[in-house]
């Protein structure tokens, strides 16, 4: 499927009712824009619901936490050094 979208002078574009329905695309969804070489291409985004953790779950998971202290702040030390 080939369209012509003009830009507006915001920068918008509207998609084609009919690519969308075929490409799934729904009103507030979220698609990721690429520049491939000199050509936008456009694909549905996969969202993923971000999930809060309380104080207590993360204290209860420090209580069950089986490494030892030296063990904990040599991976820190790891993940530091690839910042």
């Amino acid at each position: 499927m080939r369209e012509n979208i003009i830009v507006s002078s915001r920068g918008q574009i509207t998609l084609p009712a009919e690519m969308r329905k075929k490409l799934g695309i729904q009103p507030g969804g979220v698609l990721i824009a690429e520049d491939r070489n000199g050509e936008v291409v456009l694909r549905p985004a996969a969202v993923l619901e971000i999930e809060m953790y309380s104080d207590q779950d993360i204290a209860q998971w420090e209580k069950d936490d089986q490494l030892l202290v030296a063990e904990k702040e040599a991976i820190l030390k790891k993940l530091k050094r690839r910042q």
